[in-house]
């Protein structure tokens, strides 16, 4: 899959993820729930447009939740950078920021209203 983990990085996290409860339905695949993340993540699709071959939305919702409320995420991120500082994929001295504007309209910058318009006003 081109947007999905490779062994070498699945096997570096595959630790990181809490244990499966024992009861109730069978669990999901931590490595297909990432997966799924990271092609909505370079996608930029909704939820609701996830691939069913990657699992259904409402699951991968429920982990990503789980796992970021619980830091999960984060302990995957930092060691995936750090594998790629470690394999020369990403040089630890140069990082960027995405430098893109986005302009508001003018309705939303909070202005005054004008006043009554005349069309409105109640004579007697």
């Amino acid at each position: 899959m081109r947007h999905g983990l490779t062994d070498e990085q699945w096997h570096a996290i595959e630790d990181l993820f809490p244990e499966p409860a024992v009861t109730g339905r069978p669990p999901a695949n931590p490595r297909q729930m990432l997966d799924a993340m990271i092609w909505l993540n370079n996608t930029g699709a909704k939820w609701r447009d996830l691939p069913r071959e990657l699992g259904a939305w409402q699951t991968v919702f429920k982990h990503f939740d789980r796992w970021n409320k619980d830091g999960t995420l984060q302990a995957v991120v930092t060691c995936l950078t750090q594998l790629a500082i470690e394999n020369g994929d990403l040089d630890n001295n140069l990082w960027c920021v995405d430098g893109t504007i986005l302009r508001a309209h003018h309705c939303a910058a909070g202005g005054a209203k004008k006043g009554i318009r005349t069309s409105q006003m109640i004579t007697l």
